[in-house]
């Protein structure tokens, strides 16, 4: 199929009704044209400044090269035959040196192996002169949506080791609805946010549950800062180019590219290092960033949600935290309340992760007893809705309750004896005991009958009260 041909095909199968979409795509991006003819110059110029956040003009691939090392481009259209260097060289020098930036080849005097030799170069779409205006709109669309599903596929395997199986805040309790009017109050601001609360509350839900209300088109994009080690922060956010730093074999986008158009939301902000946290206020500041290596600042659309589990008022008075930044981040702070605060909302969780877990794990759901759920209600949790999901996990693996996973402590509001509340009967207290000696023995139950002082018969009777007839332990 010749070149003519292959834009003909492109042409019909393009559509007008598409404009308004790419007015979106467009109207944050920025474009270099670079073209020896003035008329084509002048001509792009006009069709497209006004849809652009920035458009800029070159007549020749150096004269193109200075613009670049000044400013950020999404998209470059460049005629092949330029004077000196060619654009097909130059295109082959960027991708050399690590930078991705889309490009729209534009001539006269294509043939189908100068296409090819484009396409192979990196170019994203190769278009004849002359054209109408439609027709280079429609081959930007292309391009951008490109850019778009490279950022989502980058995206999707930074997230391919947090994936979360809930599907949003679970409970119907006063203060878990208190929060979620919070978060629905800020959703449609641009305000950063701070959401306060323990280890295991669901702060990353409500994130999520913000930036699902909000207007913002662009993607969620999660980090911990607990994780990251402090020489790599500013890559991880900010991005390279290739031979910023030893290591850096190619240019890479950072987060706050990812994130460009939605949210980026900063688990465990206050494990942000200090150097971290200064340049982190000059992006919140400024909605510009600067990639590790590069002097050109780089503009943002992007909303700061940040979590944590420390007391970041009292840090920022100790100088452990910039006070600046603290109060920059916490425009309107959310705290999401401990499990214990909001016992009414455990058997919604707990039948939520039975039924998530269950199809997840390919296991039957367990039928909890009445003693069972007295447990679940009385215990502090102090690993908050994680470790109540843990539990349930634990739960569909053993076939019943775990008796080692809630042991009492002493900042439990219950008096214990023995490692038992006070509070529960007998049969509580039996249970509990009978279930300890099973795990001590691998779930052996003769062992354990013997370790008990009882028959084997009579500890299957008592598992069969408790579980039913299906009992999980080992028949040693």
């Amino acid at each position: 199929m010749s070149v003519t041909s292959i834009d003909a095909t492109r042409k019909s199968s393009r559509n007008l009704g598409d404009l308004e979409t790419l007015d979106k795509l467009l109207s944050s991006v920025a474009i270099l044209v670079v073209d020896d003819e003035p008329g084509m110059r002048n001509f792009l110029k006009r069709s497209l400044e006004k849809r652009c956040a920035l458009l800029e003009v070159a007549g020749s691939a150096e004269e193109a090269e200075a613009l670049r090392l000044r400013y950020h481009f999404d998209l470059l259209l460049v005629d092949i035959r330029l004077p000196g260097l060619s654009g097909l060289d130059w295109l082959r020098q960027l991708r050399e040196a690590g930078v991705r930036t889309h490009v729209i080849y534009m001539t006269a005097y294509a043939d189908l192996e100068m296409a090819i030799a484009a396409l192979r170069n990196g170019a994203d779409d190769f278009i004849m002169k002359p054209f109408r205006t439609e027709q280079m709109l429609m081959a930007m669309q292309q391009a951008l949506q490109k850019r778009q599903i490279l950022r989502e596929n980058s995206l999707l395997r930074l997230q391919l080791n947090q994936i979360k199986v809930d599907r949003g805040v679970v409970g119907d309790s006063d203060v878990i609805k208190e929060t979620m009017v919070l978060a629905e109050r800020v959703a449609p601001t641009q305000s950063n946010v701070l959401i306060q609360g323990e280890t295991g509350t669901g702060k990353e839900l409500i994130a999520r549950a913000v930036h699902s209300m909000s207007q913002r088109t662009g993607p969620f994009v999660p980090i911990n800062c607990g994780t990251i080690a402090p020489e790599l922060f500013e890559s991880e956010l900010f991005g390279h180019v290739k031979g910023a730093f030893v290591g850096a074999t190619q240019s890479r986008e950072g987060l706050f590219l990812h994130a460009d158009g939605g949210t980026l939301f900063l688990d465990e902000v206050g494990e942000l290092p200090p150097a971290m946290q200064s340049k982190l206020l000059r992006v919140l500041e400024e909605k510009t960033i600067r990639q590790v290596g590069c002097e050109k600042e780089i503009p943002v659309n992007v909303r700061v949600v940040a979590a944590t589990n420390r007391d970041l008022a009292a840090d920022s008075q100790l100088d452990q935290f910039r006070s600046d930044l603290y109060y920059r981040l916490n425009v309107l702070p959310i705290t999401v309340p401990a499990l214990r605060d909001r016992r009414s909302d455990i058997p919604a969780l707990v039948e939520h992760f039975f039924e998530v877990l269950s199809a997840e794990m390919r296991l039957v759901p367990i039928e909890l007893m009445h003693t069972d759920w007295q447990r679940l209600n009385e215990y502090h949790w102090p690993g908050n809705v994680r470790e109540l999901k843990n539990v349930i996990e634990r739960t569909l693996l053993l076939g019943r309750l775990p008796a080692d996973s809630m042991q009492s402590t002493d900042s439990e509001a219950d008096e214990t004896t023995n490692g038992y509340p006070l509070s529960w009967t007998v049969d509580e207290v039996e249970r509990a005991h009978i279930e300890t000696v099973l795990a001590s023995v691998n779930n052996n139950k003769s062992a354990a009958a013997r370790k008990l002082g009882v028959s084997r018969k009579t500890l299957e009777r008592k598992q069969n009260l408790w579980y039913g007839q299906t009992s999980t332990a080992t028949t040693g």
